[in-house]
């Protein structure tokens, strides 16, 4: 056959002359043909013909419908290339013919081959930027009416979608066309087309629009919406200002908005039947836009908008809905979990809408679930409720809804709901939960939903809502919960025994009852540890007195762990109310007489605690444990903690001396913190802290280096210890000079978090150069090598992301050592290739003049820095560094 053999390459002069079945066989032959050489061939061949004059008639040939889809993309393709590039071989009396011809076959198209449809839209697009203004003005109104018209062989989805494709590439074709300067075609764009096109890469973006172009990090710059059904995928945006300010095109606007929530409408559920991805993130109108314009446009546009909103909350909620349950049992995992994202980038966008539609979006919702929940003659689905649900959800779980006078009627018919389903349960769950702020102000409403978050509470499919729904009730309404107390504590006893929940979930709920906890008594607080704990401290004795092996290690790392987040949140002093906008609150005395109920528990478990440690010394994730333990409590009692101090602190010496680990580092640098500073209790942190520094330094003589954990903790004790009590370094049993080499050690550490805690160290070491002497006199003698170590990570040894730490150090170096630093920077800058081969000594002195000038705008010292090490890399200049 004649397909076998390449086609010959046709001079211009001949191209006229070959028939329209060898143009079909080229095709053939480009797109199947295994032989490269003859696929070279053939596109040749193909792009002479698709620029001769015979592509005009040939190319309608190539579109018909018993061709296969890669015919009619050439065909369609070589439209686009002749009235993009040769426009003027067109008469102008078959323009419209030509327009005529071509919407045609986009509609033939809207319902078949996708990559077609692109080309015949782009095609068109180019047709109307030629004819505009002078001959087609109106080209984007009557695109809009042309595929609103019913009737047809083209039913409503597919119009849409098409019309949806062509303003999709329209505005990508004007930026691309190579239209005549001397026309002013693009002004005259940039004021009648209020569209315009955003294309993302991460969380930079480039917008095309009818005014000008923007690039980088842009945050909700208009309503996007990108939709798909099966294989089609458009974007149509729509500039909002430019909308606002051009109030003659509203009802072109409005016809295109119906259209858009049309097509968002249509059945299907992604991401099973419908592709769009996260197409709902973007998909709402710029509340900035409207709001910067003076008062009196704010309301008129605010009323003209407002029922495209409403418009917009009827298409998002019914896309948040749920399929039937034998559809959705049907998904994999992965479905499931894009449908959840999908769901929460609706969340999102309802709360944009909120802002511009207020408490009027609440009631509106309020009213659909209530007429849905009291209609009696008519048959709902679980998926409506659910969804309306999830609506009121997002809104109060980021919106202050206190004011709003329909969350009571709200709280009324949640116990109407027939919760026959898990998802449904699930968003009530939720629901309950973003009230529960609301729930603290109205606390009679409480025994309305309380009853429905316990009894959920047993079921192992509700886990994730109930449990996080109960903690920000016990969290925020504990003042009110003392009466229902007994209730939660048995039902959360009872729950936490059969073990129905993962181990996360069990955190949370020993969070929620250490807050129920502290609203009571303190005989009641005890009462119900004692009740609580006592199983679990009973497990822990027969778990100590086992030999160490994997599964009673997880065992003990739970019961740990349940402790520790139930003492996270005991805290039985109140909190009085802020003393300014901004002050944080205030914590009162307890009104209670006698220890803390937490220290008191402690004490009594202490020497369980520290069995389980002499046979678990050896797992940092037991002794991790452990430490949370006291760490926690710590940190929550704060001075009411003081009674463990001394019995602590001998602890920690002990598991550190005997095997050192970073976690014991940090809870010495919680006591540090706190207790330091106390006469009473200054011997023992006094000695704990000597005794751990030692140990270190031991570790620092036979090599750091594997212990980088051991070297960031270790840092940051230091740090805490001349914050916060000073005179710990003028103990004569602490080796400051030992402790500064080991910090020229830590500050040539590959890991970021110890080198930032290193320089911590020595910008708090520094300003003690005249009080402490032994720091002045380590200072004196070797805070020159401290510059060359600064200096070495400055020129390219460390990070670039470090560079404002190494400038602090600088800085404190030049704030209070300000002639031994001048004497230093002289003699280190001397040396040549130091502390880059890039750079030359007239920038050495400029940096070395820059730095020494600047004793009081830290700022500026940053900036110097950041200068100085892109010459010393070689960046300095260049786009890489631009960018950083």
């Amino acid at each position: 056959m004649m397909s076998e053999q390449p086609l010959p390459i046709t001079p211009d002069g001949l191209l006229n002359t070959v028939p329209k079945i060898f143009k079909c066989l080229a095709l053939h032959q480009l797109y199947y043909d295994p032989n490269i050489e003859n696929k070279n061939l053939a596109q040749k061949w193909l792009m002479q013909a698709q620029v001769s004059p015979q592509a005009w008639q040939f190319c309608w040939v190539l579109l018909r419908p018993e061709k296969v889809p890669e015919i009619q993309y050439f065909g369609a393709s070589a439209l686009h290339t002749k009235i993009s590039r040769y426009w003027g071989d067109i008469p102008a009396e078959q323009y419209d013919t030509l327009k005529t011809q071509l919407f045609s076959q986009i509609a033939r198209f809207a319902s078949g081959s996708k990559i077609v449809l692109t080309r015949l839209c782009v095609a068109l697009a180019s047709l109307a930027l030629n004819m505009m203004p002078e001959v087609w003005p109106g080209a984007v109104s009557e695109m809009v009416h042309m595929f609103q018209e019913e009737g047809g062989e083209v039913d409503g989805r597919a119009r849409c979608l098409a019309l949806l494709e062509l303003l999709t590439v329209l505005p990508e074709e004007f930026q691309t066309s190579r239209l005549p300067q001397y026309r002013n075609i693009r002004a005259w764009c940039r004021r009648c087309i209020p569209i315009f096109v955003i294309k993302a890469k991460k969380d930079k973006v480039t917008l095309r629009t009818n005014a000008a172009i923007y690039k980088g990090h842009v945050k909700r710059v208009g309503m996007g919406l990108k939709i798909s059904q099966r294989n089609v995928q458009s974007v149509l945006l729509f500039s909002i200002r430019a909308l606002l300010e051009q109030v003659e095109h509203w009802q072109s606007f409005l016809a295109l908005v119906n259209m858009i929530m049309f097509c968002t409408g249509i059945p299907g559920h992604y991401p099973v039947n419908i592709y769009s991805r996260k197409s709902t993130k973007n998909a709402c109108y710029q509340r900035d836009d409207i709001m910067s314009f003076e008062a009196e446009k704010q309301a008129v546009y605010l009323q003209v908008y407002r029922p495209v909103y409403f418009q917009l909350v009827d298409v998002l909620l019914h896309k948040a809905q749920f399929p039937t349950d034998e559809e959705y049992a049907s998904w994999s995992s992965d479905e499931k979990e894009q449908f959840r994202i999908y769901r929460v980038d609706i969340s999102d966008t309802l709360m944009y809408v909120y802002e511009m539609l207020g408490a009027e979006l609440l009631s509106n919702l309020y009213d659909k679930l209530g007429r849905l929940l009291t209609n009696t003659e008519q048959t709902t689905t679980w998926q409506h409720t659910e969804a309306l649900l999830y609506g009121f959800q997002s809104i109060a779980e980021t919106i202050d809804v206190n004011y709003s006078d329909v969350i009571p009627g709200l709280i009324g018919l949640i116990p109407r709901i027939n919760i026959n389903n898990i998802q449904l349960a699930d968003t009530v769950m939720f629901t309950i939960g973003a009230l529960a702020e609301w729930l603290a102000d109205h606390p009679v409403m409480l025994s309305s939903v309380l009853p429905l978050v316990l009894q959920a509470l047993g079921n192992p499919d509700l886990s994730v809502s109930s449990v996080s729904t109960l903690k920000k009730i016990c969290r925020e309404c504990k003042y009110d919960l003392p009466p229902y107390a007994t209730n939660i504590v048995a039902v959360s006893q009872e729950v936490l025994i059969k073990q129905i929940h993962k181990t996360s979930q069990c955190m949370w709920l020993m969070q929620a009852l250490g807050f129920l906890l502290s609203a009571l008594p303190v005989e009641e607080i005890l009462r119900n540890l004692h009740s609580l704990i006592t199983p679990y401290i009973q497990q822990l004795e027969k778990l100590s007195e086992e030999t160490p092996n994997p599964s009673n290690k997880l065992a003990i790392i739970h019961i740990l762990g349940l402790l520790s987040n139930l003492f996270t949140t005991l805290d039985i002093t109140k909190q009085e109310e802020e003393s300014g906008e901004n002050a944080p609150p205030i914590k009162s005395a307890p009104p209670q007489t006698g220890p803390n109920p937490v220290v008191v528990v402690l004490q009594q478990v202490f020497a369980l605690i520290q069995t389980v440690l002499s046979k678990w010394l050896n797992d940092s994730q037991v002794v991790e444990a452990v430490c949370a333990i006291f760490e926690k409590s710590v940190k929550t009692l704060l001075h009411d903690f003081a009674p463990m101090v001394s019995q602590l602190s001998e602890m920690l010496g002990q598991m550190y001396s005997t095997i050192p680990q970073a976690s014991a580092l940090d809870l010495t640098r919680q006591m540090v913190h706190i207790f330091a500073s106390e006469t009473n209790h200054f011997p023992p942190i006094k000695a704990l802290f000597e005794l751990v520094t030692s140990v270190t330094l031991t570790i620092f003589q036979q090599g750091p280096r594997d212990h980088p954990d051991i070297v960031d903790s270790f840092m940051q004790l230091q740090a805490q210890a001349l914050k916060r009590k000073p005179d710990l370094f003028l103990s004569e049993s602490l080796d400051v000079k030992a402790v500064f080499h080991c910090g020229l050690l830590s500050l040539k550490f590959p890991e970021a978090p110890t080198v930032k805690s290193t320089c911590f160290f020595f910008t708090e070491l520094i300003p003690h150069c005249a009080d402490i002497p032994p720091v002045g006199q380590v200072v004196q003698e070797d805070g020159k090598l401290l510059l060359l170590a600064v200096l070495e990570a400055i020129g390219g040894q460390s990070s670039r992301s470090l560079m404002d730490q190494f400038a602090e150090v600088l800085f404190c170096l030049n704030k209070h050592c300000f002639a031994l630093l001048t004497v230093w920077l002289k003699e280190a800058l001397r040396s040549p290739g130091f502390p880059s081969s890039r750079v030359s000594d007239d920038q050495k002195d400029t940096f070395s003049q820059q730095v020494l000038r600047e004793r009081v705008n830290k700022r500026r010292v940053k900036d110097i820095v950041k200068e100085f090490t892109l010459v010393c890399r070689g960046l300095h200049g260049t786009e890489y560094a631009a960018d950083y």
